[in-house]
């Protein structure tokens, strides 16, 4: 992996990592009501500042945002909900009873406690996310909640822990698009799918090009906007590794939460959400 690579993880994860250790990020962003998508200052010395893909506001109704019913939002453990999607992967999921499912960027478990409530007892769904503090986090939410059929696992989206030909489902939310190497998560995926297995994903994508500014702007790669691909590009990219029935679904009205993402730049005219979904043969 290149310098720029891996430059582009270590913004990811001190972002994501402040946001999941941080009581200010946590409660004071996301829950003041104050429209201002900088969850995170920057530490690099370069005068740049780390945003999130998270719209702030009331947690309910940004939630219901993104696509979340009423009894969606209640059922999930406090702590969990850190509003830092762009979709709602269950819903495009078809998560059945006793299934296996993985979370790609798990954060504090929102998705996964959701899944690990389809699945029931006879099922299990695994987190994985690269940021101690969140995997810290998730684990502690399962914990406090006596739930046993979900965990999680530190690791990276492009090396995922588990063995080949393990899990039945995929869901992702807002992530993906935060990988400096997307071909590799899509292989990986592919690899730890059953055969029949499918991906449900939500996330953004490109919409036109970057200025010279935006793209020297590390805050608007965390930010889930310039790292975005177009649908061209993620359709050749699952192709590639192996996905049949590749369905991208752009959503329109995301752009009413995305354009609180940078508060320098309308991201909004840049990416917009979208359901991805895709199977294993």
């Amino acid at each position: 992996m290149g310098d720029s690579e891996n430059k582009i993880k270590r913004y990811v994860k001190q972002t994501y990592g402040k946001i999941a250790s941080s009581e200010r990020a946590n409660l004071a962003i996301i829950d003041s009501g104050i429209q201002n998508s900088s969850c995170c200052s920057g530490d690099e010395g370069d005068g740049s500042e780390n945003s999130c893909c998270g719209t702030t506001g009331n947690s309910s109704e940004i939630s219901r945002q993104l696509g979340y019913s009423q009894d969606e939002i209640s059922k999930v453990p406090e702590g969990s909900n850190l509003r830092l999607g762009c979709g709602n992967p269950q819903a495009i999921a078809s998560i059945l009873m006793g299934e296996t499912v993985l979370d790609l960027g798990s954060g504090a478990g929102f998705d996964a406690f959701l899944a690990a409530g389809k699945v029931g007892k006879s099922g299990l769904v695994i987190g994985i996310d690269m940021t101690p503090q969140m995997i810290d986090k998730a684990n502690e939410n399962a914990r406090k909640n006596n739930l046993t059929n979900v965990e999680f696992k530190l690791g990276e989206i492009e090396n995922i822990p588990l063995e080949g030909n393990f899990v039945d489902v995929i869901i992702s939310n807002c992530v993906i698009n935060l990988s400096p190497d997307k071909s590799k998560v899509y292989d990986e995926a592919f690899r730890v799918l059953k055969n029949g297995g499918r991906i449900a994903i939500s996330d953004v994508v490109s919409k036109r090009k970057l200025t010279d500014e935006m793209k020297q702007d590390s805050g608007v790669y965390c930010a889930c906007i310039s790292g975005a691909s177009s649908v061209s590009e993620i359709e050749k990219m699952l192709k590639k590794s192996g996905f049949v029935n590749v369905k991208i679904d752009p959503k329109s009205e995301s752009s009413e939460f995305i354009k609180n993402w940078s508060d320098k730049f309308a991201s909004e005219n840049y990416v917009v959400s979208a359901s991805i979904t895709a199977s294993k043969p």
